[in-house]
């Protein structure tokens, strides 16, 4: 069962329309001075004026004439709208930077190698993109120090991730992001192309070894009886209570390290830790060896999404596991088929008892982010949120987003935000989260350094990640990433956009890894957003009131009859009259018409 598609969302592709080509800044476009031409009716004096304006004031005076004006006059004011609200929407929010290089936007080659794939997408605007830090300096003469320097017409861009250069003769080795479509109706995060390799090829590319771990080979994980909290610093029974000590030791990264990870209660993750999955579920997820695609869903917030375009190799081989509570459980028996083997579709359902939270959304972030705890035997995979619907092979995944790229981590980042303090803001002003435990947190990270996103952290692209979609290596790095990554959710907020740059900042200070931040129009490519189950379910209610099936109509206990109301349901009943010049009039006078039939006859029920 699948709920109401979003369908293509409209600015992840970006949400400016400025682009700058041929080696050349564009300044920001201005809304052009319209100069009104002089009237060809000039009027020479005080008494043709007093002459002119009765006229007009005739002319409006008539109904016609006036509805007319008025529509005119709401035209204008709703197109005023619009024109301000897509310049809000336009307005980047990215790094503050004030110069940049020019971007070239190739087009698609035409004679690309045959074989390859570009996913049929309709597109919109591009992500904020930004050059080199280097070109964003301009040196000042006078002292001989590098210094950047406003301009206030530029636009302000984040910095573009660059890609490796491809091998001669790759499928994908001409291609290029096409310019966005001049379409500013379409304002919002929306898909844009990606060039993915045939699901066949894409599986000969995947790497026969695993990727090496830098500095750190081997990694534990602490399991403690009966955790005590002995701070007041945060932390939870399933996530342990380790001291800032202990916390900014596991930032010291070592060739052997045990470090809080969760499930530390109990020897073994899902038995008796919080978090408890049944044995025979267990064990056939320690059967799970190379690739798993994990979800979850918990408080029944949304409807399990169905993937696409799946080949037959990944069915075979691939691993689909979904993670509910109880609660969703009941929901699915409901509302779906499970079949013998425990599956919906193509999704392996894993129910989860004894959750460590409260809150639905900080269960979630348990398989979302120690996945290599839950699987041990799996060497990638890839998380997508529960509202989300995949709609391309992970096996052409993977190899756009990892192994084209050498990577091991790869997320996508926030297609507005690149800021932690404007996306703690966003979060307040959106009810995400206590306000309170949001600045306590904010304030904590700016105390151990935090700084505003800036061209000073290229060639790190973003500070803020679209978190719903995660693909990784399972190798002691990224499992020591995730980790930390998940101790900061279970000491602080659930918000796991505000803690994911001080955890990577912390790593890559120490060795040398870094995280693939791609376009967030790329992720929109390859996974659609649906509705959550309550919004869908509230507006299939609405619909069905305004909208009642005719069978319903005729049994309402009005006067009315479905004979009577012509066209649709709602409009007022016609009846020819005769009047002026034969014309038909609607019965009764515009106070006294009737009331439509819905308003009326639903709210008798």
């Amino acid at each position: 069962m699948t709920g109401g598609s979003l369908g293509l969302r409209t600015g992840s592709y970006g949400s400016l329309q400025q682009q700058l080509q041929n080696s050349v800044v564009l300044p920001i476009q201005t809304t052009p001075i319209v100069v009104r031409k002089p009237s060809k009716m000039l009027l020479s004096g005080s008494r043709e004026k007093e002459k002119f304006l009765p006229w007009i004031c005739k002319i409006a005076s008539r109904r016609r004439v006036g509805m007319l004006l008025l529509v005119l006059v709401s035209v204008v004011v709703f197109m005023s709208l619009m024109s301000a609200l897509n310049k809000d929407e336009d307005a980047p929010e990215g790094p503050n930077v004030h110069s940049m290089s020019s971007v070239h936007v190739q087009t698609v080659s035409s004679n690309m190698v045959s074989g390859y794939h570009v996913s049929p997408v309709n597109y919109g605007e591009r992500d904020s993109e930004m050059n080199n830090k280097s070109s964003s300096l301009e040196i000042d003469s006078v002292n001989g120090e590098n210094k950047t320097q406003p301009l206030p017409s530029v636009v302000l861009l984040p910095p573009v991730v660059r890609a490796r250069a491809l091998p001669p003769g790759h499928p994908c080795e001409s291609f290029a992001l096409p310019p966005p479509p001049a379409d500013r109706k379409r304002i919002g995060p929306r898909p844009c192309p990606v060039c993915y390799l045939p699901a066949e090829q894409a599986i000969t590319l995947m790497p026969t070894v695993s990727s090496i771990s830098p500095v750190l080979k081997n990694l534990t994980y602490v399991s403690e009886e009966n955790p005590i909290a002995t701070q007041s610093y945060g932390g939870s029974p399933f996530g342990g209570y380790p001291s800032l000590k202990q916390r900014n030791d596991s930032f010291n990264i070592k060739e052997s390290m045990n470090v809080y990870c969760g499930f530390v209660k109990g020897n073994r993750p899902g038995r008796h830790t919080g978090f408890d999955i049944d044995d025979a579920d267990l064990l056939e997820m320690e059967q799970c060896r190379g690739i798993v695609v994990a979800s979850a869903i918990f408080g029944n917030y949304d409807i399990i999404q169905q993937p696409k375009n799946i080949s037959e190799t990944a069915k075979g081989n691939i691993c689909f596991y979904m993670f509910v509570d109880e609660e969703t459980e009941a929901y699915i028996k409901n509302s779906s088929t499970i079949d013998s083997t425990l599956k919906v579709g193509i999704w392996r359902i894993v129910v989860v008892r004894n959750l460590p939270y409260t809150d639905a959304r900080r269960n979630g972030k348990v398989p979302k982010l120690l996945l290599h705890r839950i699987f041990p035997n799996v060497r990638f995979s890839i998380w997508i949120d529960g509202k989300l619907e995949l709609v391309v092979d992970p096996y052409q995944i993977l190899e756009r987003f990892l192994w084209r790229n050498n990577a091991n981590f790869a997320i996508s980042r926030h297609y507005r935000r690149f800021d932690v303090f404007k996306e703690a803001e966003a979060n307040k002003a959106a009810g995400k989260y206590e306000n309170a435990s949001i600045d306590y947190q904010v304030e904590f990270y700016k105390r151990e350094g935090l700084t505003p996103y800036s061209s000073a952290k290229l060639p790190i692209t973003s500070d803020v990640p679209e978190g719903c979609v995660i693909i990784r290596e399972h190798i002691p790095i990224t499992n020591l990433f995730t980790c930390l990554w998940f101790n900061e959710v279970d000491r602080f907020t659930s918000r796991d956009q505000i803690s994911f740059s001080t955890v990577r900042d912390k790593i890559m200070s120490k060795v040398n890894w870094s995280v693939n931040m791609f376009l967030d129009c790329e992720r929109r490519n390859f996974v659609v957003q649906a509705y959550h189950r309550d919004l869908l379910e509230h507006m299939n209610t609405i619909a069905a009131v305004i909208y009642p099936p005719p069978a319903l109509i005729n049994e309402l206990p009005g006067k009315v009859s479905s004979e009577t109301v012509p066209y649709k349901v709602g409009r007022t009943p016609i009846k020819k009259m005769p009047g002026k010049r034969g014309r038909e009039k609607k019965s009764g006078s515009r106070r006294h018409r009737p009331r439509p039939v819905i308003g009326r006859e639903i709210n008798s029920f």
